[in-house]
C-alpha cells in the first residue's frame, strides 16, 4: 500500500485537518509530512496564526496540541503531484470523506484547487471556504505550499489566515 512511514497526524474533532495532495520524494524519505526544504507549509501556518513558534516537520505530532492534524489524499510518493492519475485522487476523496465523517474536524483543508476538485468531483471552485460542508465540518480550498506554487509567502499566509479567523469566529 504505502511506500513510506508517514501517518495522518489526526485526532478527534481537531480545529482544522489539512489535507495534502501526496507526498513529495523528501516526505517519503524522512517520514514526515511537508519535509522538502522548498516546502513552505510550516513557516505559513505559523505566519497565518496557527502555531506560536515555526514548527519542523520533525516536530509534526506538536500540531496536535494546537489542534491542527494533517492527512494526505493519496498515499502514494511522487516527485510531483501531477503524476497522480485521475481515480487515484477521486479514491483518495472517497477515503478523506469517511475519515473526516469519522473524526469531524470542525474544518478540513484541502490544499490545492485541482486536489479538491478531484477529489469531491466539483467542477468549478474558488478559494477559501466551500458552500457545501461534510457532516459537520467546514470544507476550505487553500493554496498547496509546494515550492512548485508561484503564490509568494504573503499571498499564501493571507489564505491560510482567513481561514484561522474564520475558525475564531464559528
Amino acid at each position: 500500500m504505502s511506500e513510506h512511514n508517514i501517518r495522518d497526524i489526526i485526532a478527534p474533532h481537531l480545529q482544522v485537518l489539512f489535507c495534502g495532495i501526496n507526498p513529495g520524494q523528501s516526505s517519503a524519505h524522512t517520514g514526515f509530512h511537508f519535509a522538502h526544504p522548498g516546502n513552505r507549509f510550516w513557516k505559513v501556518i505559523h505566519l497565518a496564526g496557527f502555531t506560536h513558534e515555526q514548527l519542523k516537520p520533525e516536530q509534526e505530532q506538536r500540531l496536535l496540541e494546537t489542534g491542527c492534524g494533517i492527512t494526505m489524499l493519496v498515499e502514494r510518493p511522487t516527485v510531483q503531484a501531477t503524476e497522480l492519475a485521475g481515480d487515484e485522487l477521486r479514491d483518495g476523496g472517497s477515503r478523506l470523506q469517511e475519515k473526516v465523517l469519522r473524526y469531524q474536524p470542525r474544518a478540513l483543508a484541502v490544499l490545492g484547487k485541482d486536489a479538491f476538485q478531484r477529489a469531491f468531483r466539483q467542477r468549478k471552485v474558488e478559494w477559501g471556504e466551500q458552500p457545501q460542508m461534510l457532516g459537520a465540518t467546514r470544507l476550505w480550498v487553500l493554496p498547496n505550499p509546494s515550492g512548485l506554487n508561484r503564490a509568494s509567502l504573503e499571498e499564501m499566509a493571507a489564505a491560510y489566515r482567513q481561514l484561522y479567523e474564520g475558525l475564531q469566529l464559528f
